[in-house]
């Protein structure tokens, strides 16, 4: 597929009103909200574009796969940091428009800190172009982080570029037997001290931390943390990444973003805490009080999403936490100002766009 072969697609929908439903891998069809309009596969335009080791970014097509910009940053020791899950096959345009970012986004940043730059067709089949290629030429509003994260209802991700670091010279992983709220304890007391954790991990009384950076800072840290050293923990670490870990089973699934400090949350199903205290995962019932997670996340001031249900529950209740008024408002005119007509998957975001 080429990019005239989209921006036709969409001015073509956009003339007729004819809703889009972008779809690349289709990875992350359990993300968000409803799923409607005709699929719009943008999975053929793929291929990196461009790709300077040295000036620390890549540059890629919205259907490129992840495992292929992956390996050819590992060819140059190098990685995206915020590392985003594979799901069996996700592509760079999905990563970006779901913003879902891995266990290393606790050290590293969200994917929206690692934008540099888009290519974006708007909901007229309007080609726009935000940010650039290196921070230095970042100006201006800075558009290419609001698509990150936005689900395709701003535009057609066509092309991509994203900030890469090098690989940690040395990582380490340690384990602690602990109970959540001393697991939340803990974290807390070792996100306050220079310690080089890059991801943490809490499960039915087990603590994970790994620790990464320089090879020095790793061994300072883990003689001074102690705990159970572990001999191969990179599977672990990737069933966190790709969420086949038991921990992410439940069905329906919560995920809540709440203060690190946070005390435990008066909720039942606590399966895992990351990010170093500031993510809880919980499960369920399909016939529970919703309401209620919601309103416990916004009493610590934090949010909760329905991460994972089946898609009539999604619907039903929404899968992201509804907004006020006010934000309600600014949310429907950048929609009006990106896709007059309302054609760019709609409700998959919220239900009023």
């Amino acid at each position: 597929m080429q990019l005239d072969d989209i921006i036709s697609a969409v001015k073509s929908a956009h003339d007729s009103r004819t809703p889009l439903r972008i779809r690349g891998a289709g990875s992350k069809d359990f993300y968000g909200g409803l799923l409607a309009g005709e699929v719009l596969d943008v999975s053929g335009h793929r291929g990196i574009v461009a790709y300077e080791p040295t000036e620390l970014y890549i540059t890629a097509k919205c259907g490129t796969p992840l495992d292929e910009i992956e390996a050819a940053l590992a060819e140059n020791g190098q990685m995206l940091a915020f590392e985003p899950p594979l799901f069996g096959g996700a592509t760079v345009g999905g990563c970006v428009a779901a913003g879902l970012s891995g266990p290393r986004r606790q050290q590293a940043g969200a994917v929206r800190d690692f934008v540099l730059g888009v290519k974006l067709v708007d909901g007229t089949g309007q080609m726009l172009n935000f940010g650039g290629q290196v921070m230095k030429n970042v100006a201006g509003y800075d558009v290419s982080r609001l698509i990150a994260g936005s689900l395709g209802t701003l535009g057609v991700i066509a092309e991509v570029t994203l900030k890469v670091l090098p690989r940690p010279v040395a990582e380490t992983t340690l384990v602690f037997d602990c109970d959540a709220t001393e697991a939340i304890r803990r974290l807390n007391e070792w996100g306050g001290q220079p310690l080089p954790v890059s991801a943490s991990f809490w499960h039915d009384g087990q603590l994970w931390l790994r620790l990464s950076g320089a090879r020095a800072a790793v061994e300072a840290a883990t003689a001074k943390l102690g705990g159970n050293p572990t001999v191969n923990p990179e599977k672990h670490w990737i069933s966190i990444r790709e969420q086949t870990h038991s921990a992410f089973a439940a069905s329906p699934l919560w995920r809540l973003a709440v203060p690190s400090t946070a005390p435990g949350l008066d909720l039942d199903g606590l399966r895992a805490i990351e990010w170093g205290g500031a993510l809880r995962w919980y499960a369920g019932a399909v016939d529970g009080d919703h309401a209620a997670v919601r309103a416990a996340a916004t009493r610590l001031g934090g949010h909760a999403v329905l991460y994972r249900a089946p898609e009539s529950l999604r619907c039903l209740e929404g899968a992201f936490t509804p907004l006020p008024p006010a934000l309600l408002a600014l949310h429907r005119r950048l929609k009006k100002a990106f896709d007059p007509a309302g054609i760019l998957n709609p409700g998959r975001l919220y239900a009023e766009f």
